[in-house]
């Protein structure tokens, strides 16, 4: 059976349908592929913070923008060990670690390829997020067993210039596809809130359910505003518009894992809960993501405890 190719139509009135029957849909249909009451938790790690040439408009690690960001050294194993450790006692499955490259060195990699072999001796599912990669680079990480590599698209096709100027589209579907062809299961999504319109949020969700195979995980970010950045001082998303897009991810992409990344600490308990209905079935646990204020974990259990929501004991991939 040949893979269903969306259209921009189509993706376009499925994000525009009533919002219960919208709701409604995704969850019958989330339903049918998971465990509704059950979350995924992954830990994110910033191994080398800052001083990146990319000038990607919403993000402080960029050394284009004074954010009053240090610089930081890459972090040494048994800081990336303990780390790793602290996250599978708070109910972690998977441990990724973000540095600040455009794309890292052979040698970067043979760095980061030690901490990889750290996790894995945690008995944790590895993910990591490293900038562009080459094919051979690709290739390198799935000989040591790499579960997942991490490279959003941020945003659409057509919104994305706006947003990024030293790499273009095709440079990250290039890196997808040397991870995809090196076996690594991938890890991709976007960022809402940086001025996009509907449109271009479609154009997001079309690139991303298009991609074959689709990916296993799909972070979806709420802007995080960082004063210094070009895009602090944005309007902010309704929050309406951003549970339309959980649940218009689930129906186009119903095995992925969606994960609740960037932005949850600016998110209620009732908009949180409505994002798991809508088929949100993965956060991140611990209070930073690579450098942006993330929920307190005490306060995350208390609200998976009062929607009834337990953690995955061990992920499906």
């Amino acid at each position: 059976m040949s893979k269903k190719v969306w259209n921009k139509e189509e993706v376009s009135n499925i994000f525009a349908k009533p919002f219960n029957d919208l709701l409604f849909e995704a969850q019958s249909i989330h339903r049918t592929h998971h465990n509704p009451n059950t979350i995924q938790v992954s830990t994110l790690l910033s191994i080398k913070t800052g001083a990146c040439p990319e000038d990607c408009a919403y993000c402080p690690q960029s050394a284009r923008y004074d954010t009053g960001l240090e610089r930081e050294r890459l972090l040494s194993l048994d800081e990336v060990r303990t780390a790793a450790r602290n996250a599978k006692q708070q109910g972690a499955t998977r441990f990724c670690m973000g540095a600040a490259w455009r794309n890292p060195t052979d040698r970067n990699l043979e760095t980061v390829i030690k901490m990889i072999k750290a996790v894995q001796s945690e008995k944790l599912e590895t993910c990591v997020t490293l900038g562009m990669l080459t094919e051979k680079q690709s290739k390198r990480l799935a000989e040591v067993g790499l579960d997942y590599y991490n490279h959003n698209l941020d945003t659409s096709p057509e919104f994305y210039g706006d947003i990024i100027t030293t790499r273009d589209y095709q440079d990250r579907l290039d890196t997808l596809k040397h991870v995809r062809e090196s076996g690594v299961n991938v890890c991709s999504g976007g960022i809402l809130g940086m001025g996009e319109n509907r449109q271009q949020r479609v154009g997001l969700l079309l690139e991303l359910a298009n991609l074959d195979p689709q990916p296993e995980s799909v972070p979806i970010n709420l802007l995080v505003q960082i004063e210094g950045t070009p895009l602090y001082g944005t309007d902010e998303l309704d929050p309406i518009e951003f549970v339309r897009m959980i649940a218009t991810t689930r129906i186009l992409m119903p095995d992925a894992y969606i994960r609740l990344s960037a932005g949850r600490e600016s998110m209620n308990d009732a908009m949180q809960a409505l994002c798991f209905h809508a088929g949100a079935n993965s956060v991140f646990f611990g209070e930073k993501l690579l450098t942006a204020p993330n929920p307190d974990i005490d306060q995350d259990a208390l609200l998976f405890e009062r929607l009834g929501i337990s953690l995955e004991a061990q992920a499906s991939h």
